[in-house]
Order: structure tokens, then sequence, then C-alpha cells
């Protein structure tokens, strides 16, 4: 190791005068400035949603769906049950949309005689509109007519079917867009219940953990186990069909999944450093699960909510498709599903509107889900 004489240094060094130094001060020191204003979790993740234009879209097309089914049967001159025998199977008609080719009224009969298309009774002046694949059977002509229905039948000029009427000449349009609000307000309460329900029971489980985890847990799995069908039948057989049973068979087991995954997120979170700092202080259980583990959920939880009703639309349908759900003269998207499949290859369309309804629904919701799932991700909070 090696010594300095301090003898050997100069003078002139160690008595260094004071304006060799220059004095540094802490107010010239400073941090770089922030460039954008700080905001927090939720505005954040409004901001990305925002910039996701499929989820922005969806989210307009759901909007739209819900007015409707608001105000959809308000717009016509006839209520979901009115029934009107002599305009049966009528096809779908809008004032000033002919020139599309679809809703004109118009519809192809087969296999007329020609000879027949004179009778002013069976086809009233202006009813035949044109024949098609006219051609010889047995010594007799044979033609497929195009028909201009709504005078065939002999309706009035101010009659109009937007999305045409079903065997009973009900209009379709009212009913659909009935059967999307209790098609709705039947996914919403369920899908409600299943949440406050799934994060009780996921809450309970994931905080104390232990024995009553464990039994929990198996109550799940009992359940889980029951087919689906089969509980919905015992509902049926006990309340009766209706909104009542078709709710309680849809959250009968609908929340295991919320509370498996509530579950998890507490075993994330409960033994974080400003959980155990709160509960040193003496924070009750009841503060430690709602105002410091839960809230952390609170991302998953809208996401898996948005992504469980489009399920439970589909459920729903599924039922009132094999005659389980809800019975006429109420109407939802799955009942004119089923009441339509009947007549699909003479009629289309009363297949066609409801079946676009609910696809546009499911695929509206599951993109808007997805962009909200991306939008409350903590990891890319932040990102451009």
């Amino acid at each position: 190791m090696k010594y300095i004489d301090l003898a050997q240094i100069p003078e002139e060094v160690m008595n260094l005068p004071d304006s060799a130094f220059d004095l540094v001060n802490r107010d010239d020191i400073k941090d770089e400035e922030f460039k954008t204003k700080p905001i927090g979790f939720f505005k954040d993740a409004f901001i990305r949603l925002g910039r996701n234009r499929v989820s922005t879209f969806s989210l307009i097309v759901i909007a739209l769906i819900v007015l409707m089914a608001i105000i959809g049967p308000m717009l016509t001159d006839y209520t979901y049950t009115e029934q009107h025998v002599t305009e049966a199977d009528m096809p779908p008609k809008i004032h000033g949309l002919s020139w599309l080719g679809f809703f004109d009224g118009h519809r192809i009969v087969t296999n007329r005689r020609l000879d027949g298309l004179s009778d002013t009774e069976r086809y009233p002046e202006g009813s035949v509109l044109r024949t098609l694949n006219e051609r010889e059977y047995l010594g007799v002509t044979m033609v497929d007519v195009e028909l201009d229905y709504y005078k065939y039948v002999g309706a009035s000029d101010d009659t109009y079917y937007w999305f045409g009427t079903d065997y009973l000449g009900r209009d379709l349009f009212t009913r659909l867009f009935k059967g999307a609000r209790i098609s709705l307000l039947i996914a919403l309460i369920s899908v409600m219940t299943n949440v406050v329900i799934g994060i009780t029971y996921g809450a309970i489980a994931g905080y104390y953990g232990g024995k009553i985890d464990m039994v929990l847990m198996r109550i799940t799995e009992v359940l889980e186990g029951v087919p689906y069908v089969v509980m919905t039948i015992l509902f049926m057989m006990i309340f009766g069909t209706g909104m009542f049973a078709i709710i309680l068979a849809l959250t009968a087991t609908g929340w295991v999944g919320m509370a498996s995954m509530i579950r998890a997120q507490f075993y994330r979170f409960k033994g974080r450093e400003y959980v155990l700092a709160s509960r040193t202080l003496g924070a009750s259980d009841r503060s430690l699960i709602f105002r410091h583990i839960l809230p952390n959920a609170i991302g998953p939880i809208i996401t898996r909510a948005m992504l469980a009703i489009p399920g439970a639309i589909f459920s729903e349908s599924f039922l009132a498709y094999i005659g389980l759900g809800i019975q006429a003269p109420e109407p939802s998207i799955g009942v004119m599903l089923a009441d339509g499949q009947r007549m699909l290859l003479q009629y289309p369309h009363q297949t066609l509107f409801p079946a676009l309804l609910i696809s546009v629904l499911m695929i509206a919701f599951n993109l808007f889900a997805n962009g909200l799932r991306d939008a409350l991700d903590p990891t890319k909070r932040g990102e451009e």
C-alpha cells in the first residue's frame, strides 16, 4: 500500500482559495418534466378502447340493437300478438326500397296453369307481374309466376310488413324486436346475478382458503357435473315456462366460472405487501376484500361479464329452439328461429331476420369484449 506524504504536496494546492470552487445548488438539478398529464387506470383504458375501431363499431351496433329493442315495437301499427290470418306468410315490403329487389312484396309461386292466370277472382288485377319457366306437362302449359303478393291476397295499398309475417299473419318486425328485448333482458339479469354470486362465492373461497376453499370448490365441481338440460327441465317442471324459470336455469351453474376466476385473483393478490400492511394496521376482512383485493379484479370481472352476455343469449335461444324456453304468444329470438325453421324452404325470410340478429349480437358482443379485455389489461397501460 502506498502512502502520500502531505509535506510533498505544494502549499498552493493545499490552500486553494474559495474562488477555485463552484457552488452547486439543488435548485440547479431538475427532474425531467412529464410530457403528458397523468391519467388514471380507467381513463387510460377508456382512451385505448376508443382507439380500437372494431370495438367502437361493435359498441355502436350493440347500442343500436338495444335502442331498436326498446322502440322497435312502437314503430309499426301492429302489436306482437296481433293476427291477420288472411295475410299469413307475407313477404317483406318496405315503402321506397322496392329497387333492392327484396323488400318489394313480390313472391314467385311455382307450377301454375298458364290459362288460369286470367281468372281475376284468383289473381286480382295487377297481381301477376311476369311468368317464368314455361313448360308443357300432359298437354297443359305450366309456368312459374312472380306475384305482387300484397295485391294477390287483397291487402290494402297502405299495408307494409317490413320483415313480412309468420304463419298466423303476425308482423315479424314487431315480434323480432320484442323478442330481442326479452332475450337481452334475460341475458342481462342472468349475467348480473351470476356476477354477484360468483364474486361473493369466489371471494370467500380465495380469501380464507384452506378447508373453506376445499369445501366450496368441491360443491362447484358437483354442480358442474349436473347436465344442463336436465336442470332446465327440472326448473320448468317446478316453476313452469317463462322468464323466471329460464333465468334460474341460466344462473344455476352459470356463476361457477366467475367464482373460479375471482378465487384465482384473490390467491394472486391477498399476499401482496399493501394487503399485509392493511391487515397489520387492523383492517377488517370486509375492508381487505372489497377495498384492497377486489378492485384489482374489476377488469377481468367486466370482461368476463361482457363475454357471458352473448353466451346467455345463445343459451336462451337454444332452450327456446328445443321447446324449453319462452312459450307462445311471447316472442324471443329462439322462439322465432324455431317457428321459422318449419317454413325455411318455403319462406326463408322468417328464419333469415332472427338468424341475422342473433349472429350480429353475438359477433358484436364478442368483438367489444375482446377490445375491452385489451383496454383493461394493466400490462398495456400507457401504450400508444
